[in-house]
Protein backbone atom coordinates (compact mmCIF):
# COMPACT_ATOMS: atom_id res chain seq x y z
CA UNK A 1 0.00 0.00 0.00
CA UNK A 2 1.66 3.50 -1.19
CA UNK A 3 1.93 6.11 1.12
CA UNK A 4 1.77 9.65 0.20
CA UNK A 5 3.44 12.94 1.68
CA UNK A 6 -0.22 14.01 2.47
CA UNK A 7 -0.79 10.96 4.93
CA UNK A 8 2.62 10.92 6.38
CA UNK A 9 2.45 15.23 7.06
CA UNK A 10 -0.90 14.39 9.14
CA UNK A 11 0.17 11.72 10.98
CA UNK A 12 3.18 13.76 12.41
CA UNK A 13 0.57 16.96 12.57
CA UNK A 14 -1.19 14.34 14.97
CA UNK A 15 1.53 13.13 16.76
CA UNK A 16 3.02 16.74 17.78
CA UNK A 17 -0.67 17.62 19.11
CA UNK A 18 -0.24 15.13 21.30
CA UNK A 19 3.09 15.63 22.54
CA UNK A 20 2.29 19.57 23.28
CA UNK A 21 -1.16 18.55 25.22
CA UNK A 22 0.73 16.37 27.39
CA UNK A 23 3.62 19.69 28.24
CA UNK A 24 0.56 21.34 28.84
CA UNK A 25 -1.42 19.57 30.69
CA UNK A 26 1.85 18.79 33.15
CA UNK A 27 2.15 22.35 33.47
CA UNK A 28 -1.45 22.92 34.78
CA UNK A 29 -1.00 20.25 36.92
CA UNK A 30 2.42 21.31 38.45
CA UNK A 31 1.00 24.47 38.71
CA UNK A 32 3.79 26.37 36.45
CA UNK A 33 0.88 27.71 33.84
CA UNK A 34 -0.15 30.45 35.94
CA UNK A 35 2.35 32.50 36.36
CA UNK A 36 1.60 35.72 37.52
CA UNK A 37 3.88 38.67 35.47
CA UNK A 38 1.80 41.43 36.81
CA UNK A 39 1.86 43.91 40.03
CA UNK A 40 1.78 41.80 43.64
CA UNK A 41 1.58 42.83 46.83
CA UNK A 42 3.20 39.84 49.66
CA UNK A 43 1.28 39.19 52.74
CA UNK A 44 3.33 36.48 55.48
CA UNK A 45 0.90 34.24 57.64
CA UNK A 46 2.28 31.70 60.22
CA UNK A 47 0.94 27.87 60.34
CA UNK A 48 1.89 25.65 63.43
CA UNK A 49 1.77 22.71 60.58
CA UNK A 50 1.82 23.48 56.92
CA UNK A 51 1.44 20.01 56.04
CA UNK A 52 2.00 19.50 51.89
CA UNK A 53 1.93 23.08 50.86
CA UNK A 54 4.45 24.03 48.22
CA UNK A 55 5.85 27.16 46.62
CA UNK A 56 3.81 28.42 44.16
CA UNK A 57 1.01 26.65 45.35
CA UNK A 58 -2.27 29.03 44.77
CA UNK A 59 -3.84 31.28 47.22
CA UNK A 60 -7.48 31.74 47.00
CA UNK A 61 -10.69 34.00 48.11
CA UNK A 62 -14.05 32.47 47.45
CA UNK A 63 -12.88 29.95 45.34
CA UNK A 64 -10.50 32.33 42.82
CA UNK A 65 -7.51 32.32 42.24
CA UNK A 66 -5.76 35.52 44.07
CA UNK A 67 -2.02 34.70 44.22
CA UNK A 68 0.56 31.96 45.04
CA UNK A 69 2.56 31.16 47.71
CA UNK A 70 6.23 32.66 47.33
CA UNK A 71 8.30 30.51 50.17
CA UNK A 72 7.49 28.17 52.83
CA UNK A 73 10.63 28.59 55.69
CA UNK A 74 10.57 27.42 59.51
CA UNK A 75 10.79 29.42 62.32
CA UNK A 76 13.31 27.76 64.92
CA UNK A 77 12.11 30.03 67.46
CA UNK A 78 8.27 29.84 67.30
CA UNK A 79 8.35 26.25 65.98
CA UNK A 80 6.18 27.61 62.89
CA UNK A 81 6.13 27.76 58.94
CA UNK A 82 6.28 31.43 57.77
CA UNK A 83 4.29 31.58 54.74
CA UNK A 84 5.20 34.79 52.38
CA UNK A 85 2.18 34.81 49.63
CA UNK A 86 1.75 37.21 46.65
CA UNK A 87 -1.26 38.61 45.94
CA UNK A 88 -2.10 39.96 42.67
CA UNK A 89 -2.16 44.32 43.01
CA UNK A 90 -6.25 43.57 41.66
CA UNK A 91 -7.38 42.00 45.21
CA UNK A 92 -6.00 44.86 47.03
CA UNK A 93 -9.47 45.23 48.93
CA UNK A 94 -8.73 42.04 51.47
CA UNK A 95 -9.46 43.14 55.09
CA UNK A 96 -6.73 43.11 57.33
CA UNK A 97 -8.35 40.48 60.17
CA UNK A 98 -8.72 37.77 57.37
CA UNK A 99 -7.67 34.44 58.17
CA UNK A 100 -5.45 31.59 56.43
CA UNK A 101 -6.65 28.40 56.07
CA UNK A 102 -4.85 25.26 54.23
CA UNK A 103 -6.75 23.03 52.68
CA UNK A 104 -6.66 20.39 49.91
CA UNK A 105 -7.90 19.97 46.54
CA UNK A 106 -8.50 17.90 43.78
CA UNK A 107 -7.96 13.89 43.29
CA UNK A 108 -4.09 14.54 43.31
CA UNK A 109 -4.33 16.24 46.42
CA UNK A 110 -2.41 19.46 45.73
CA UNK A 111 -2.94 21.53 48.94
CA UNK A 112 -3.49 25.77 49.03
CA UNK A 113 -4.00 28.45 50.78
CA UNK A 114 -7.81 29.86 51.09
CA UNK A 115 -8.17 33.31 52.61
CA UNK A 116 -11.65 34.23 53.93
CA UNK A 117 -12.43 38.29 54.50
CA UNK A 118 -12.96 39.81 57.86
CA UNK A 119 -15.15 42.86 58.52
CA UNK A 120 -11.88 45.57 59.31
CA UNK A 121 -12.45 48.64 57.11
CA UNK A 122 -8.57 48.16 56.38
CA UNK A 123 -6.81 46.82 53.88
CA UNK A 124 -3.86 44.09 53.20
CA UNK A 125 -1.22 46.11 51.58
CA UNK A 126 2.50 44.66 51.11
CA UNK A 127 4.02 43.80 54.15
CA UNK A 128 1.07 42.63 56.06
CA UNK A 129 1.22 39.88 58.33
CA UNK A 130 -2.36 37.34 58.75
CA UNK A 131 -2.33 36.52 62.78
CA UNK A 132 -6.20 34.20 62.28
CA UNK A 133 -4.64 30.72 60.57
CA UNK A 134 -5.26 27.31 60.68
CA UNK A 135 -3.10 25.06 59.70
CA UNK A 136 -3.49 21.82 57.42
CA UNK A 137 -5.25 18.98 58.21
CA UNK A 138 -2.70 16.10 58.47
CA UNK A 139 -4.63 12.35 57.42
CA UNK A 140 -2.80 10.62 59.56
CA UNK A 141 -2.36 12.41 62.57
CA UNK A 142 -6.83 12.50 62.34
CA UNK A 143 -7.34 8.93 61.67
CA UNK A 144 -4.69 7.93 64.56
CA UNK A 145 -6.88 9.83 66.74
CA UNK A 146 -9.90 8.24 65.66
CA UNK A 147 -8.68 5.12 66.32
CA UNK A 148 -6.98 5.51 69.40
CA UNK A 149 -10.29 6.95 70.24
CA UNK A 150 -12.54 4.14 69.16
CA UNK A 151 -10.26 1.47 70.54
CA UNK A 152 -10.58 2.93 73.98
CA UNK A 153 -14.24 3.58 73.48
CA UNK A 154 -14.52 -0.33 72.96
CA UNK A 155 -12.05 -1.21 76.13
CA UNK A 156 -14.84 0.94 78.19
CA UNK A 157 -17.98 -1.05 76.82
CA UNK A 158 -15.47 -4.43 77.07
CA UNK A 159 -15.14 -3.63 80.91
CA UNK A 160 -18.81 -2.49 81.59
CA UNK A 161 -19.75 -5.82 80.16
CA UNK A 162 -17.82 -7.63 82.58
CA UNK A 163 -19.17 -5.89 85.54
CA UNK A 164 -15.87 -3.97 86.14
CA UNK A 165 -17.33 -0.25 85.21
CA UNK A 166 -15.10 2.74 86.80
CA UNK A 167 -16.65 4.74 89.60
Amino acid sequence: MPHNKTQDTLVGLFVASGIASLFFLGLHVSNLSSFSHGKTYEITARFSNSGGLKVKSSVSAAGVKIGSVKSISFDPKTYESVVKMDIDAQYKTLPDDSSASIFTSGLLGEQYVSLDGGGSEEYLKNGSKIEITNSALILEKALGQFLFKSAEEKKGSDDTKKGNSKK
